[in-house]
């Protein structure tokens, strides 16, 4: 009888519990596991906010001048050159090409007012570089704090009904590549311009902006005093933009 009641209890007993021992391992991997994730996602920080502050080794801005009255002067290359070749050659009324080269046109655009600002990004060193079929327009953006390199590139296609399109191609913060992004958000902002300011759509700046912003081609016909010229054909090549100009009836 005892026997067979000490059988009976035995079959009852709760199973005993697992050693802590075994407990440990588990603790262990769970907090290994959460300890890898931290360190992916900090590394992956980090390589975006590498990217993001990357500066492309094209990118020389031309240095103004701290002092001295060239500093604060209209660059002769505007005022002795580009001008003058642009004026001539419309009062002519004839065909002419006007040449430019990035290098000279950089040292120029440096003397204007830098930094800018615009919807609290202040931008500063600009450049400009004229490559095969492309311009690049490169520049820093000082956004909370931090100096990032923005760079766009732009396509200029003139199809066969003569009408000019500037073609964003590519738009980069750093290293990152932006462009549909970009795209789709100038695009709202010109059209939330356009539907909050009265703009003058047959201005040529209102033309380049609708261009540039939301990929709308144009008649690229410009005043030059009291003349009008057409651009007819556009050559980009290392260094050098060549704009074959006509006069415009």
């Amino acid at each position: 009888m005892t026997l067979a009641n000490n059988m009976t209890g035995s079959g009852t007993h709760d199973p005993a519990p697992a050693p802590a021992s075994e407990k440990r391992p588990k603790k262990r991997s769970k907090h290994r596991k959460l300890f890898y994730w931290l360190l992916i996602d900090l590394t992956v920080a980090v390589v975006i906010l590498a990217l993001l502050l990357y500066k492309p080794a094209r990118y020389r801005p031309a240095r103004r001048a701290t002092s001295g009255a060239d500093s604060e002067h209209v660059h002769p290359y505007l005022s002795h050159d580009l001008g003058p070749q642009l004026y001539n050659g419309a009062q002519s009324q004839r065909p002419f090409t006007l040449t430019v080269l990035d290098r000279v046109l950089n040292e120029a655009i440096v003397r204007l007012r830098w930094p800018r600002e615009t919807g609290g990004v202040v931008f500063s060193a600009p450049e400009v570089l004229f490559g095969p079929g492309r311009i690049v327009l490169m520049g820093t953006a000082d956004v909370e704090k931090a100096d990032l390199v923005i760079t766009v590139e732009l396509e200029p296609q003139l199809d066969d009904a003569g009408l000019l399109n500037l073609n964003v191609a590519k738009v980069k913060v750093g290293a990152v590549n932006i462009t549909p992004i970009a795209k789709m958000m100038a695009k709202k902002m010109y059209q939330e311009r356009l539907e909050t300011v009265p703009v003058d759509t047959d201005d040529i700046r209102a033309k380049v902006a609708a261009s540039l912003l939301a990929g709308e081609s144009f008649d690229p016909v410009f005043q030059v005093e009291d003349k009008r010229v057409r651009l007819k054909a556009l050559r980009l090549s290392q260094g050098t933009l060549e704009a074959d100009l006509i006069p415009a009836r």
